[in-house]
């Protein structure tokens, strides 16, 4: 018997009809995550991964995984297009550096202040100008802010393990107090920042798209996001040393 005829007899189209048929998908995906992705990355390198995700996705798909077809292709094709990028990381490790600096920066005013740290005070602790300071936010914006690569080995975070997919038991047992962190971390955030990463994460709006809601150019929505997400990794990172001392 044919795999066609099997998959005819389960119910179930062939890996071939569901490719042919939900080929479209694949350049959907792709456009909407190239207005996420920095620029250089072409469409067609994202549709060429997807369309090989998708035919994956078809030959091991079955009904039985309680989901539509198209939602489990989704994710497949999705993860095989950001693990793609990932792979091309094309940041140097300066950038991932001078993200760090900001957070740790962030960090030491905030516990001195007790209050959500200004731009101009950030730069005035990290001892570089304003202008400089939001060119650094930009690029964690554009560059990958939590990178494998960008860890060092002694002081890779929760933070950066659960952003990049990683596991391990410690993280797997720490998960669900992470998600509540974060939780807690986002809404702390100043309520333009909060804004700014609720329009992208949970309304998945790209930066263009964000400016136009918020009456500001693309160039400052990449500062009030790359700032956040700064912000977010310095306010881990505390809770990362509270419950290392609870320990």
């Amino acid at each position: 018997m044919s795999a066609a005829s099997e998959y005819a007899l389960a119910g179930q189209s062939s890996p071939e009809a569901l490719v042919e048929q939900h080929a479209p998908l694949v350049k959907r995906i792709a456009a909407h995550l190239l207005g996420r992705l920095p620029d250089g990355i072409e469409l067609d390198d994202l549709v060429q991964v997807g369309l090989i995700a998708l035919l994956d996705a078809a030959r091991q798909y079955s009904a039985s995984k309680g989901a539509s077809f198209e939602t489990y292709a989704s994710i497949r094709i999705r993860g095989a297009m950001l693990d793609e990028v990932r792979s091309n990381d094309w940041a140097p490790r300066s950038v991932y550096k001078k993200q760090r600096d900001v957070s740790a920066a962030i960090q030491a005013v905030e516990n001195r202040t007790g209050t959500h740290a200004r731009a101009q005070e950030i730069a005035s602790e990290m001892g570089v100008s304003l202008e400089e300071y939001f060119r650094i936010v930009a690029a964690t914006t554009t560059a990958r802010m939590f990178s494998l690569d960008a860890s060092d080995s002694e002081h890779d975070s929760l933070l950066d393990q659960q952003a990049d997919g990683r596991s391990n038991p410690v993280s797997e047992l720490e998960s669900e107090e992470f998600r509540d962190a974060m939780i807690a971390a986002v809404a702390g955030l100043p309520e333009r920042e909060a804004l700014v990463m609720s329009l992208y994460y949970d309304e998945e709006l790209n930066l263009k798209e964000i400016g136009q809601v918020l009456g500001v150019s693309e160039s400052r929505v990449c500062q009030i996001h790359g700032q956040a997400l700064s912000r977010l990794r310095a306010r881990l990172q505390d809770w990362s040393d509270i419950r290392r001392e609870q320990d």
